[in-house]
């Protein structure tokens, strides 16, 4: 097919499975979180636990559920990098992309489909920059290796830093809930 054959076989077919199982993860976790019981709850957790310890919920026990699914997501991106990016599992494997996810997430505005986005944009950087290695560019030359590997932290930077405007966390994020007798 001369239009959807090319893009069918850059696109989509020489890809793992993880990465179609974690595009369908984002609109479940979106659907999840704004649509259904827990959704509420956690996010109630996070803005004012004590509101939902006095309607009898377990802040603790929600607390723990989030972190066991955000200890699955976060195997699962694990996986896709020791089996379908590197291929490998070798010391500092992630090389700081856990700080871009979490920047992509403040990028995001805490929401799951602006911070997939972000996740692509960043991804799209460091794809430029593992192209760009080693490649003289036009009126510049060669730029040193260790200037173009910087390219997506310099992106991070320069969103977080000019872009975000105002990227209001959960109130209680990070703060451990004491119940009061």
């Amino acid at each position: 097919m001369p239009v959807l054959g090319p893009i069918y076989a850059e696109l989509i077919s020489n890809h793992n499975i993880l990465v179609y199982v974690m595009v369908a993860a984002v609109p479940l976790v979106a659907w999840v979180v704004y649509r259904t019981r827990f959704g509420l709850r956690l996010r109630a957790v996070g803005e004012n636990p004590s509101a939902v310890d006095t309607a009898g919920i377990s802040v603790t026990l929600m607390r723990y559920r989030a972190l066991l699914v955000t200890g699955l997501l976060c195997g699962i991106a694990g996986t896709y990098l020791s089996i379908a990016h590197n291929a490998s599992f070798i010391r500092d494997m992630t090389a700081g992309k856990g700080y871009l996810a979490l920047a992509a997430l403040i990028f995001g505005k805490w929401r799951p489909v602006p911070a997939m986005l972000a996740c692509l944009l960043f991804a799209f950087t460091d794809a430029v920059q593992v192209r760009l290695q080693g490649t003289p560019l036009p009126l510049i030359g060669e730029v040193p290796t260790q200037a173009i590997q910087a390219l997506p932290y310099l992106l991070t930077v320069l969103l977080l830093a000019g872009f975000v405007g105002r990227a209001v966390a959960p109130k209680a994020i990070g703060e451990p809930y004491v119940k009061e007798r």
